[in-house]
């Protein structure tokens, strides 16, 4: 039989984070978007980005899709899923490598990095780049889970690959990461809203 290999598994724990984060700011890059600050195409780069780091099955294949109905080439889609980024217009390279490291500190991105965004695009525009990676952050930690659990019934060993281990993932992972979402939704929900009233930090870090 096959082997399933994830470059990243996110906890259960690690997801509700993730969640709440993706729904908090998910609303800067709808604005970014709306206000012509983001194209689709940028959007769809960025996410390229970070699901080849988090390497979801699920999400690699419907983002080149929406990627390319954008205007994306299918060229830079497959540079993108490969970890490249030379075809990036000039003007996102800095957001894209951002987003990367922000996907491979798993969320918790250096303080100095996140400046430069700033600096670099100021601050709306850049509050609307950290939507999109968090928003496909939401869908690469569950779309793992989703991937291993569809691959579990097709028969095929399901693996976490790094460096220094190869672990088969459990059953009770899989489920309880997408059976998850049904109590964590509702709690994020207001936990966000609690945080806008509050006014609370939109991003921490490591």
């Amino acid at each position: 039989m096959g082997q399933e290999f994830y470059k990243k598994i996110y906890s259960v724990r690690e997801f509700y984070t993730i969640l709440y984060q993706g729904l908090r700011t998910v609303k800067y890059m709808r604005k970014a978007e709306k206000d012509g600050e983001m194209t689709q195409e940028f959007i769809e780069r960025i996410m390229l980005a970070v699901t080849e780091v988090n390497g979801c099955e699920v999400c690699s294949y419907g983002h080149a899709k929406m990627a390319l109905e954008r205007g994306v080439t299918d060229e830079e889609i497959q540079m993108l899923l490969s970890g490249k980024t030379g075809d990036v217009p000039v003007e996102e390279a800095q957001a894209v490598f951002f987003a990367q490291h922000y996907a491979d500190q798993r969320g918790k991105p250096d303080r100095a990095a996140w400046e430069k965004i700033v600096s670099l695009y100021g601050k709306e525009k850049a509050y609307g780049i950290l939507g999109a990676i968090r928003m496909i952050m939401v869908g690469n930690a569950y779309g793992i889970a989703f991937s291993a659990f569809r691959s579990r019934l097709r028969g095929k060993p399901i693996v976490k690959h790094t460096l220094f281990e190869e672990r088969k993932l459990s059953i009770f992972y899989e489920l309880g990461m997408l059976l998850s979402l049904i109590p964590f939704l509702p709690i994020t929900i207001v936990r966000v809203i609690l945080a806008n009233v509050t006014k609370r930090p939109v991003i921490q870090f490591a």
